[in-house]
């Protein structure tokens, strides 16, 4: 739990940690970007228990191969991609075991140091209620990490870096004088920002992915919002009080 009073540090990057009062979990991390690293540190140690041994012995044999042969890159970056991918289904495997066992998203969520609607987003297998079939996730691939960068951009004040995979349209009607002055909007209302907190992606339709942001300022919560088309383009961004 909170009411922290010592000094800590960021688990990842090791920035000093702010004082925390009241209820909630004890902060590791200083901001989204070092939990996100933490968390595909954890996709990479998954341990015996949640994959058998074959998957387990392919996921270090690939690793092994790939220490073996550093004149190759491109080798090394196909068995990076398969490594993840096998760490990525056994954790999957491992929530759906969970779930299975009646252990609730919140139980899920305080296990991956997330939230439960961020654990859902991620591992959830909702029932469309028209069909009553599993409902498809076809969300775009890395839309999470665009969207902490474009964040980033705005909060570090690098407003045309934050345009850079606008779409069209977005060019036309988003200035870099129009992201600041929103910024700026939003820094009068509640005081200077202090970081992001955990991302949760979801299909909005079948053209749009959405990434919403928790943005923490000194004095209120706010909400960054990044929709993005089938080709990875912004086509929506907004900055609004968060839902109380």
């Amino acid at each position: 739990m909170a009411n922290v009073t010592e000094s800590s540090t960021c688990a990842v990057c090791g920035r000093e940690l702010p004082f925390q009062q009241g209820r909630g979990r004890r902060r590791r991390y200083c901001d989204a970007r070092c939990r996100d690293a933490a968390r595909r540190a954890r996709a990479r140690d998954v341990n015996n228990s949640l994959t058998d041994n074959q998957r387990h012995d392919y996921v270090y044999g690939v690793a092994a191969d790939d220490a073996a042969d550093p004149a190759d890159p491109l080798a090394g970056l196909a068995a990076a991609r398969e490594q993840s991918a096998a760490a990525a289904a056994a954790l999957q495997a491992a929530v759906d075991r969970a779930r299975a066992a009646g252990h609730s998203w919140r139980e899920i969520g305080d296990v991956l140091q997330t939230t439960r609607q961020a654990a859902f987003q991620r591992f959830g297998r909702p029932i469309d209620p028209r069909t009553n079939k599993p409902m498809t996730k076809q969300t775009l691939p890395g839309a999470e990490d665009k969207a902490i960068e474009i964040l980033g951009c705005i909060s570090e004040g690098r407003w045309e870096d934050a345009r850079r995979d606008f779409g069209e349209k977005m060019l036309e009607v988003v200035s870099a004088d129009r992201i600041a002055l929103a910024w700026a909007q939003t820094v009068a209302h509640v005081g200077g920002y202090e970081r992001m907190g955990e991302p949760i992606v979801f299909q909005a339709s079948e053209e749009a992915t959405v990434v919403e942001i928790p943005l923490f300022f000194e004095v209120g919560d706010w909400t960054g919002q990044v929709s993005f088309d089938r080709e990875g383009q912004v086509i929506g961004l907004f900055l609004r009080p968060a839902p109380s």
